[in-house]
């Protein structure tokens, strides 16, 4: 085996593998050592303009402070959305709708998504297939045996 690795090919092989261990070695540590796709979404999260609705993504910087500047209106109007995963028949959906809570909008009362018409709620839970869904707007009144305000 030694006469192998003395000859102009044994050495070519000898290399190749070398480099192969260390393009390896450094593919795992630069994949390990940058954010995750969670961090990643966290530093990135969704804001709503208050005004007109427009979702947004804001990454967060150091001594920023919320309302953030909306891109739609170039206000401090942005505010972190709810993402709300549930269907109008209480099923799970991948791609969530984002929901501005009514404490943003200076309105009293509880936040139903205008999707699907589920309660949302801040830090609002991930949707469970097989769970129970959060009660839909009548279902949030005639549980406490009152009507919705109006608008």
């Amino acid at each position: 085996m030694n006469d192998f690795f003395s000859t102009s090919l044994g050495r070519t092989v000898l290399i190749a593998i070398a480099l192969a261990l260390l393009g390896g070695s450094a593919w795992m540590i630069w994949s390990n050592v940058g954010p995750s796709a969670a961090v990643a979404a966290a530093n990135d999260p969704i804001f709503i303009d208050a005004d007109t609705g427009y979702a947004f993504h804001c990454k967060l910087v150091a001594g920023m402070s919320i309302p953030v500047v909306s891109p739609d209106t170039g206000k401090a109007n942005g505010y972190p959305a709810e993402l709300c995963y549930w269907t109008k028949d209480g099923h799970v959906k991948s791609d969530p709708t984002p929901v501005l809570l009514n404490t943003y909008r200076g309105k009293s009362g509880p936040t139903f998504c205008p999707d699907c018409g589920r309660l949302v709620v801040p830090v609002n839970p991930m949707a469970i297939e097989g769970h129970r869904p959060p009660p839909t707007e009548a279902d949030y009144w005639a549980e406490r045996g009152q009507t919705p305000p109006a608008n």
